[in-house]
Order: C-alpha cells, then structure tokens, then sequence
C-alpha cells in the first residue's frame, strides 16, 4: 500500500513536517511513515590521518579518534530514534492510527529512490538540518530530491497551518491539465474551495482552458473560482495567495514555460522562497 512519507531530521521545521503529514494521511486515508537518513555528516566515516600525526602518538590518537568516532555514530542513531518515537506519538495525538518510522544510513535522494514504488505523497520542509537560520534558503536536498522523484511533492514551510483553501496554478499546458485532474480526483483536496489562477493575457482560447479547468473540478464536487490575471507570473501568485488567504499552492514541478519552471528558472523558486504556505510540486 503506497504511504505518506514524511522526511524529518531534527531542525525546527520537523514539528510542522509532522502536522502536516498526519493532516495528508487523514484527509488521503493513507497510512503514514516517518523516514530519518543519517547522512555521511552524522554518521562517522573511516579516515586515514596517519600522515598529520607523528610517530611517537599515531597509533594512540588513532584509537581515539576511532572511539569519538564510534560515540558520535551511537549518539546520532539513539538520537534518530528517539524523535521518530516523537513523530509518532504526535501523529497519532493528531489521529493518524498506527503511524511507522524507519531509519537509514546514507544519502536522502538514494533512500527515496530505494523506497519510491512506496510512495504516494512525499512531505519535506523547505528547508533542512542546516538551514534553520538561513531565511529564504531552500534546503540542499530540496533540489535533488525534486529532480529525482517522480511522486507528488509536499514542501512545507516552518510553521503549520492546516489548509482551507488551494490555488492551483494553471497555464492550460498539458503538465497543468494533468495537475488539474490529479486534484480533482485526490482526496487530499477534498471539501475545499479551489481557486485557479492563470497569468497572461486576455484571449479566448485562455478563458476556454480555466473552463475546462472549473469544468473538471466542479464535477469532482469542487467549489471552485477561476481568475485570468496579466503581470509577472510570480507577482500575481503571490498577491492572489494573499488577496484570498490561500493555504496551499499546486504547481508542475518542471515545464518549459515561465510558471513551470524549476530551480534552473525564477517561478517555483521564488515561490519555495517567499512562500509562507506549502506548495504542492507535480510531475
């Protein structure tokens, strides 16, 4: 059965991580897991320093650092454990029955790889282990991880905020139609209003695409408001997402056209960046 995973790794932003997977496990009826990695920066890697120590006290010191070594690795898998323990019993005081935790040593992409036939929504923060402090700075992993994966991606910000309304971001190209159906026919969505936003100009042929789109969600049971706004595309998300206090931004993770683009372009970047709600990336 595919699962919510939730990736979770100590920093701040772990505690609204797990709000938010319990909350996509309820509203998905899917059963939940929390995954912690440790890393090659948390888990002691064999190395030679025979060469920086001097004869008289190499081979003392080297036992020494093989122990810390080997303290720090017991440290980090005991610590690994206890806050999956947490999650979990956090999940479950938010109603999510019989939540599961696993723990692996290695690379996050390569777990996620190993474990991605098993996925059916993936939720991690914006930001990692390292970034709590660094403001608008996107999570190293982040990246890697989008590129990677081809399952639905949930990125959430610091604090958590459980969504009332969505707005999906929609420029009638066929990545978008797809993110269209995929809404109307998860439950993850079910029960709010959708709002779907479309940049350009003022044309036929876009007013016929945002019908299509209200179309396929009002007959999903969808409440849903369309909108046609010319500027910058970012701008106008932005401002939309604030104008009716949007919780929840869907989008294509990858395209060719300004609102699609990834990292390598300016939309999802800024919005990963300046986003003070999740955002829902699709392939």
């Amino acid at each position: 059965m595919s699962h919510v995973i939730a990736c979770i790794d100590g920093s701040s932003i772990t505690l609204a991580v797990c709000d938010y997977a319990a909350w996509a496990s309820r509203q998905m009826d899917a059963p939940l897991n929390f995954l912690h990695v440790l890393g090659k920066s948390e888990y002691p890697i064999p190395t030679d320093l025979s060469g920086n120590i001097g004869l008289g006290s190499r081979e003392h010191l080297l036992q020494e650092l093989a122990e810390l070594d080997e303290k720090r690795g017991r440290v980090a898998l005991k610590q690994g454990r206890l806050m999956l323990e947490a999650a979990k019993a956090r999940a479950i005081a938010d109603g999510v029955p019989n939540p599961t935790h696993r723990q692996r040593h290695g690379e996050l992409v390569d777990t996620l790889i190993e474990f991605e036939h098993d996925i059916r929504l993936l939720v991690i923060g914006r930001q990692g282990e390292h970034g709590d402090s660094a403001g608008e700075h996107i999570g190293s992993h982040l990246e890697n991880v989008v590129r990677t994966l081809h399952r639905p991606i949930l990125v959430i910000p610091a604090d958590y905020s459980e969504p009332r309304r969505i707005l999906v971001a929609f420029d009638g190209s066929a990545t978008t139609r797809k993110a269209i159906e995929k809404v109307a026919a998860s439950p993850l969505f079910r029960g709010l209003p959708c709002h779907v936003v479309m940049v350009g100009a003022d044309k036929p042929e876009a007013h016929e695409q945002l019908e299509w789109a209200r179309a396929t969600l009002a007959k999903a049971g969808f409440e849903v408001t369309t909108s046609l706004r010319a500027g910058q595309v970012e701008d106008v998300l932005c401002g939309y997402r604030e104008e009716y206090a949007i919780d929840l931004i869907v989008m294509g993770a990858y395209g060719h056209s300004r609102i699609r683009e990834f990292l390598v372009g300016s939309t999802t970047t800024h919005l990963l960046r300046k986003s003070t709600v999740p955002l829902l990336l699709l392939r």
